[in-house]
């Protein structure tokens, strides 16, 4: 459900977040309009009553100029409005086809048909390509997201047009007269009108790669004083199906939590091996096998960890980082539930929580990279194990790192020398809270601070939730690119924290559309879109933009969207 009070706040905060980048950034087109005027004019059609209001963006350009947009947030809601429709204008770097874009919607907003406005949702695009001298890009990209050298706001556009889950796609641009050309005739056959290579033409091709398939798509040209005249004539040539594209996310987000988590729980690890990503994958598979009593379950995940089991390989090597010691997570959990087991289980556990419980001074572990990776992957092996030893270690790692790495707003820093909000490195930070918060007895003397140091986190990332319910690769910059390991990390921590009564039931929106979003980027054969690949931490905000986002089969980005999917039947179960 919608909240008008939470979108006028995310329009508040993205407003101030995008008006500092574009202060100094100027168009380099036929006028030389000053991007910071074209949010003003943005702000103005955002700012009033109803939808389309929440400001946000799109993506960046290599210079890192943002896409600006005005999104509605309704975009995986189910059963949401009738259609949903999405302007993109400046593909050819024209300002004044924003205006159009601009018109267009303030006249949706402010003097269409009411049945019109309860039927439509709107979602805008204005200046899709803010260099002029950047010739239009050919679609679709096939790669390159999001770290193309040249032109990585053309995977930009592609990613969010796509996701914003459109019945109708519509191009405006400037011309002498209003033109409209669609890309089906009248029978729905795809038509030649289009040009091949554009964002259009391709957006209406069955076979476009994006894997959610077709949808109908307009090229308008108009003069750029009609807008209100351009957005009435191409809804009356409007027809009432649903598209393709639509149905397939409408499909992936009608699975419940179970359905995906079987999935998911099946396939992956693809790869085993001794590290955090097998480990989280392996435990939460044995968790999904008490849930439905699958034996096939517990039988998979033995056989992935046989080779320890059985003494034929070492746990790690003589210098093992946290992310392998996290892996012997999975034992502690083997442990509890095989009986057979046990012995053995165990004793590999143990091993793993003596390792990672060592430290150079207190709080600084041994085998750490002083990232906030630490926070998760240092810690939550003795958080599954409730080991006493082990969580005092943690409680002292945990309250050093957010000493030095925590924000004024509550999110953290990759590193002291990598001061970016990084989006798994902030979803670590929230795990790893909520997993010692979850062992740690409620007596303990730091639970308090500790639980202070979790609910600024969330209230920080809350307040960074992109529009249509994801969290971005730098959480905090509208426009770096939406990023599925992050939003799996935060709805994780944030639906233990609901659940346990650390945090009211405000947050139970943020996590539902969360969970929602995650759904529409997971694909029923359990292929993911938009992960980050593994990052270090590194001194510039480019490091970060820069990270290649994996699309298809991933072990990390499926063991945290196994994790999710528990948390939230568990959630549902108890609201």
């Amino acid at each position: 459900m919608h909240h008008p009070s939470s979108a006028a706040a995310v329009v508040a905060i993205t407003v101030f977040t995008l008006a500092p980048a574009l202060a100094n950034a100027q168009l380099n087109a036929q006028d030389g309009t000053p991007l910071a005027e074209l949010l003003t004019e943005i702000e103005t059609v955002a700012a009033l009553s109803g939808e389309p209001l929440i400001v946000s963006a799109a993506g960046l350009t290599r210079d890192e100029i943002p896409l600006i947009t005005i999104e509605n947030p309704s975009t995986f809601d189910l059963p949401g409005f009738e259609r949903r429709l999405v302007i993109v204008a400046g593909l050819d770097g024209n300002p004044e086809s924003a205006r159009i874009a601009l018109d267009a919607v303030r006249w949706f907003k402010t003097a269409a048909p009411d049945q019109t406005r309860a039927r439509w949702a709107v979602s805008v695009l204005p200046l899709a390509n803010p260099i002029a001298s950047n010739p239009p890009d050919t679609f679709p990209p096939t790669d390159g997201f999001f770290n193309d050298p040249d032109r990585p706001d053309s995977r930009y556009v592609w990613r969010w047009v796509t996701y914003q889950a459109p019945d109708l796609v519509v191009e405006v641009r400037v011309g002498p007269e209003l033109q409209i050309k669609r890309s089906t005739d009248a029978s729905g056959r795809q038509s030649d009108d289009l040009a091949r290579g554009s964002l259009l033409n391709a957006l209406a091709d069955p076979m476009n790669g994006s894997g959610l398939g077709p949808v109908e798509t307009m090229l308008v040209t108009a003069p750029a004083t009609d807008g209100a005249n351009v957005l009435r004539e191409v809804l009356a040539r409007t027809t009432d199906r649903r598209s393709p594209l639509r149905a397939t996310i409408a499909e992936r987000l009608a699975r419940d939590p179970i359905t995906i988590a079987r999935v998911l729980a099946h396939r992956y690890p693809e790869t085993p091996r001794m590290s955090y990503i097998p480990g989280v994958a392996w435990v939460n598979t044995l968790r999904m096998a008490a849930l439905t009593n699958d034996q096939t379950l517990r039988t998979k995940v033995l056989r992935d960890v046989r080779l320890w089991l059985d003494g034929e390989e070492p746990t790690f090597g003589d210098f093992p980082g946290c992310p392998t010691i996290a892996g012997t997570m999975v034992f502690s959990e083997i442990a509890r539930s095989n009986t057979l087991l046990k012995e053995v289980a165990a004793k590999l556990a143990a091993h793993g929580l003596s390792v990672a419980a060592e430290e150079r001074a207190p709080g600084v572990p041994s085998h750490g990279s002083g990232w906030s990776d630490d926070m998760f992957l240092c810690t939550v092996a003795a958080a599954h194990a409730a080991d006493p030893d082990g969580l005092s270690a943690n409680v002292r790692l945990l309250l050093r790192y957010a000493d030095r790495l925590q924000q004024a707003n509550g999110l953290f820093h990759h590193a002291s020398d990598a001061r970016t909000a990084w989006g798994r490195g902030n979803g670590f930070a929230a795990m790893g809270l909520a997993e010692t918060l979850t062992a740690l007895p409620q007596d303990d003397p730091d639970r308090p601070s500790l639980l202070d140091v979790y609910r600024r986190h969330m209230r920080g990332l809350r307040a960074n939730q992109a529009p249509d319910g994801m969290l971005r690769q730098v959480v905090d910059l509208p426009g770096s690119y939406r990023e599925a390991s992050v939003t799996a990390l935060t709805l994780t921590a944030m639906g233990r924290g609901i659940r346990f009564g650390w945090l009211d039931d405000s947050y139970v929106p943020v996590v539902q559309r969360a969970w929602r979003a995650l759904l529409a980027h997971v694909a029923n054969d359990g292929t993911l879109v938009d992960v980050c690949i593994s990052t270090g931490s590194g001194p510039t905000l480019r490091h970060y933009l820069d990270r290649t986002a994996v699309n298809g089969a991933d072990d990390r980005g499926a063991a945290l969207a196994l994790g999710a999917a528990l948390e939230m039947h568990i959630l549902s179960e108890s609201l």
